[in-house]
């Protein structure tokens, strides 16, 4: 079984080690492999994709990629997944859908000034502008919506590609988000990350904490009901959402989610009993 990494990565990869050791203890051996590099993708029976974290500098690579994968193996999550997560535009599609969602505007690259401007008129108070592709909250902008800021982020950003637009949520700074973990199609665990003062991004790159959570019923309803739209089934997943008593999902993770494991007890044997009954008989 190959496990596929980034190519060029901004931090290591502190999970692999779980999962590779829960699978060895299964008696099946993980390889860590490189995405796009100079690998036979045919010799092994199952590709998890699981941490190519540079993917959005490359997306277009990374989704030929993954099509040549498909193609010779089994590819999880599967190929038509990864794409539809790949740009956040799905979040729109989830909202259509009846899904609990952050209100989400897609202003697509190279939009006119009036067309940017009329987009943000829309907004009252803060909005959050980030690209459209993008993990970790990087190129992310949180300010007024009249604001000059806010047009020059957004004019910089739809120089590049897509971006988007949704109103600020004021709870992440005191509630933070909640992520639920899904393996297997089943909830796993789940965990708060809680910003640190003054910012709202909850990574811990900017200095947010993570803690467990015990998620509500409506926060696992609502989950699901996201979980629900995906192209095709997935062996994994996190759902970040903000929101105690009136959740509304924030992102759907289906390509190379932080899956929180040492918060979950058990949950990396549970992964790789996963994946070790997907792979083909004898």
């Amino acid at each position: 079984m190959a496990l596929v990494t980034g190519r060029s990565m901004p931090r290591p990869d502190v999970e692999m080690p779980f999962l590779v050791a829960a699978l060895e203890a299964r008696g099946v051996k993980g390889h860590v492999v490189v995405w796009g590099g100079p690998f036979d993708w045919s010799t092994v029976p199952l590709v998890l994709v699981r941490s190519p974290w540079d993917y959005v500098r490359h997306l277009d690579a990374f989704l030929s990629w993954a099509e040549e994968v498909d193609r010779a193996t089994v590819l999880v999550n599967p190929l038509r997944v990864l794409a539809w997560n790949s740009h956040k535009s799905y979040l729109a599609e989830l909202a259509g859908a009846g899904v609990p969602t952050v209100p989400t505007s897609v202003v697509p690259r190279a939009a006119s000034g009036e067309a940017r401007g009329s987009e943000l008129a829309d907004h009252r108070g803060e909005v959050v502008i980030k690209p459209a592709v993008s993990v970790g909250a990087i190129g992310a902008f949180r300010g007024p919506a009249v604001s000059a800021e806010a047009a020059e982020h957004l004019a910089g950003l739809t120089q590049e590609g897509d971006a988007l637009v949704q109103p600020f949520q004021p709870t992440v700074l005191e509630e933070g988000e909640i992520s639920l973990v899904y393996l297997g199609g089943s909830l796993s665990h789940a965990v708060r990350k809680v910003p640190l003062g003054g910012d709202y991004r909850v990574q811990a790159r900017y200095g947010g904490t993570v803690r467990s959570h015990r998620p509500t019923r409506r926060q696992r309803d609502v989950a699901e009901a996201a979980l629900a739209q995906a192209p095709a089934p997935v062996s994994y997943a996190r759902v970040d959402m903000v929101g105690d008593d009136d959740p509304l999902v924030m992102e759907l993770e289906l390509i190379e989610p932080e899956l929180f494991l040492r918060f979950g007890p058990g949950s990396p044997g549970r992964l790789a009993d996963h994946l070790v009954g997907l792979l083909p008989a004898g």
